[in-house]
């Protein structure tokens, strides 16, 4: 990697300059969990976090979903439109698991009537505490209807990624995904990333975790599940 301006650094990625409309996004190999209190270097996660990350960003826009994305440049870096992250993560949830069956007492594994959408304040300080829509209405984090959209935005993402996880015989229990407004228009569009790191992504037949659970909950075996989840969306990685 060149030397670049360096715009941010993340747990898992870093931001850089490119130009005023435009940066690069670099995939590290940090797997972290529970905001950074466990972290590890894991060889290879960065390389293949960034080619499921593209496959996926990709099929989106062919289907509808407009995003960040531009191009790979190579095995760790994407450009990627700059966009001002909205503070808001947004999760979707079609299986109860994690902190849904803890804070609820609901069944591990209970499958919901239809998707759920909630949102955290994306605060690693604060553990990234549940908020309402009025709180991100009142407290000016998003616009009534840019909250609409990105709710509009999220249910047909997880309509995509379903049909595409349910394809390979993987099931998509939830997701985080983030979203920011495009620097030229103020549009909101997705941003960040979509990769095992931010699913929860079950064999369907076996019910293994092909994800970052495997980190969270000291199962092994991390690479070798993200190089499964990239082998049957027909990923070749050189």
């Amino acid at each position: 990697m060149t030397k670049k301006e360096l715009i941010y650094e993340g747990k898992a990625k870093t931001l850089f300059f490119y130009d005023n409309n435009k940066i690069i996004q670099y995939f590290k190999d940090d797997a972290t969990a529970f905001n950074k209190k466990k972290h590890e270097i894991i060889n290879e996660k960065g390389i293949l976090n960034n080619f499921i990350s593209e496959f996926i960003f990709k099929y989106l826009s062919e289907n509808g979903v407009e995003n960040h994305f531009i191009e790979r440049l190579n095995d760790r870096e994407q450009l990627v439109k700059k966009v001002d992250i909205i503070p808001v993560e947004v999760i979707v949830r079609n299986i109860a698991t994690g902190t849904l069956t803890k804070r609820l007492g609901i069944q591990e594994g209970l499958k919901l009537k239809k998707p759920l959408i909630e949102f955290t304040l994306k605060s690693d300080e604060l553990d990234d505490p549940i908020i309402s829509e009025e709180h991100i209405d009142v407290l000016e984090y998003a616009e009534k209807d840019e909250i609409n959209t990105i709710k509009e935005q999220a249910l047909l993402i997880n309509k995509l990624l379903l049909q595409l996880f349910s394809s390979i015989n993987i099931q998509l229990v939830d997701f985080k995904i983030e979203f920011g407004r495009l620097t030229i228009d103020k549009k909101v569009i997705l941003a960040d990333e979509i990769s095992p790191d931010s699913c929860r992504l079950w064999d369907k037949s076996s019910s293994e975790k092909l994800d970052k659970d495997r980190f969270r909950k000291n199962l092994g075996g991390l690479i070798d599940a993200y190089k499964e989840v990239a082998t049957r969306l027909g990923i070749k990685i050189q």
